[in-house]
């Protein structure tokens, strides 16, 4: 695989860096020694949820804004969007004076409605699905003369997102991977020209989640992949690959792989705890991968793009609570007793003497199958490992206690 041939190459990717200097943020690349001593190799995290909008996206949409000429800029821009691409076309068009309209699907949060609205774009909610907006806003990109700015698919947008492979590798000069989150693949390509142009030799791999295959589908001939559910990496979760940006992907990136849910939710956690870095779940695609199948990665010096961190705080609150569970760090004890006083006291009292913290406690005495006389107490409680859990549950045992941890999957 080489970089030739291409729609565009590392010169118009150096004049859009050129272009955006000054506004847009060159986001630090922070070597981690945590992660490296985690998989026994070398990695270093490009931070772009230090953005001011919190992503990446604001350097495609920016280039493509200042290429516009002035009778379009005078006319306006549109763009379809529910997340990062919205706040980047917002923020920038206002920078520049340039009017915007902004498709969200009607059921956007209506915190991302506001933030979208107070950089003072003109937000039209239509339909209940990204599809349907994007078909919305390429109707009124017609009726209305504005210019379109594609999240992905368009070659200005993907070579201001290869600015992020331009920074890294001056950063970074020895790496030799890069493991970059893919929805609709203008990140990945844009940097894939970049990194590819200036290092022949350095390998590529796309991440997806693993509910969306779009890209990884194409890629790997099983076209027609299922792509719906719930994703927390809602980012990426794009059901249609971008046509311009997979014609890049398949001659310069070396594979894509997919992250489950679980890995994703792994690496969110992991990013917090051991660099004190907030990612999306997209943003934490690329640890995911890792995380999947550490193996792949061993020795390797690897450029990981963090690439956005606007995740709802309750959402990361739920993601690090339920690591804490699955670490062990966290349980929830059902616990059988005799209903009567004290009963619930003695049972605190070897929480106490295991040194294990109580966070809830809920008391059933109706709602169960035990009979009349015993009662069910479920605890949540944490402690500093997982065997200070099973010293707790062998106390409670010990003590004639009847008690199950509540599984989490």
């Amino acid at each position: 695989m080489a970089a030739t041939n291409l729609p565009f190459g590392l010169a118009e990717i150096e004049a859009a860096a050129a272009r955006i200097e000054g506004a847009v943020l060159r986001t630090p690349t922070v070597p981690s020694r945590a992660l490296s001593d985690r998989f026994d190799a070398r990695l270093y995290l490009k931070l772009e949820n230090l953005q001011h909008t919190g992503a990446y996206k604001e350097r495609g949409a920016l280039n493509k804004l200042l290429l516009l000429n002035d009778e379009e800029r005078a006319r306006g821009v549109i763009a379809a969007s529910a997340g990062n691409h919205a706040q980047a076309v917002a923020y920038h068009a206002r920078r520049l004076g340039v009017p915007a309209v902004i498709v969200m699907p009607a059921p956007t949060p209506i915190v991302k409605v506001s933030q979208t609205e107070s950089h003072g774009a003109e937000v039209v909610l239509h339909g209940e699905s990204f599809d349907e907006a994007y078909a919305e806003a390429r109707r009124l990109s017609e009726a209305r003369g504005l210019a379109f700015v594609h999240p992905f698919d368009d070659y200005a947008v993907m070579a201001g997102q290869g600015t992020v492979a331009l920074e890294l590798l001056a950063d970074a000069p020895d790496i030799d991977l890069l493991v970059v989150p893919i929805g609709g693949g203008g990140l990945v390509a844009g940097m894939a020209v970049a990194a590819r142009t200036l290092r022949p030799d350095i390998e590529i791999i796309g991440v997806e989640a693993s509910l969306y295959p779009a890209m990884y589908g194409r890629f790997a001939g099983k076209p027609g992949l299922p792509c719906a559910g719930d994703t927390i990496a809602e980012g990426i979760a794009v059901k249609a690959p971008g046509k311009l940006t997979a014609d890049i992907i398949e001659a310069l990136v070396s594979d894509i792989v997919l992250a489950p849910e679980r890995d994703i939710e792994s690496a969110i956690s992991l990013l917090v705890g051991s660099e004190k870095v907030v990612a999306e779940g997209a943003g934490a695609a690329g640890l995911a991968a890792l995380i999947g199948d550490p193996e792949r990665y061993r020795g390797r010096t690897i450029g990981l793009v963090v690439s956005g961190g606007n995740i709802d705080t309750h959402l990361l609150a739920n993601v690090l609570l339920r690591d804490l569970a699955r670490s062990g760090r966290m349980a929830r004890l059902r616990i059988e007793l005799q209903d009567r006083p004290g009963a619930l006291v003695a049972v605190m009292q070897l929480f106490s003497a295991c040194q294990v913290n109580v966070v809830e406690v809920l008391h059933q005495r109706v709602y169960t199958d035990l009979p009349a006389k015993d009662a069910a107490v479920e605890v949540e409680c944490e402690a500093r490992d997982p065997e200070q859990i099973s010293r707790l549950v062998a106390a409670l045992a010990a003590s004639g206690y009847r008690v199950r941890p509540v599984a989490i999957d």
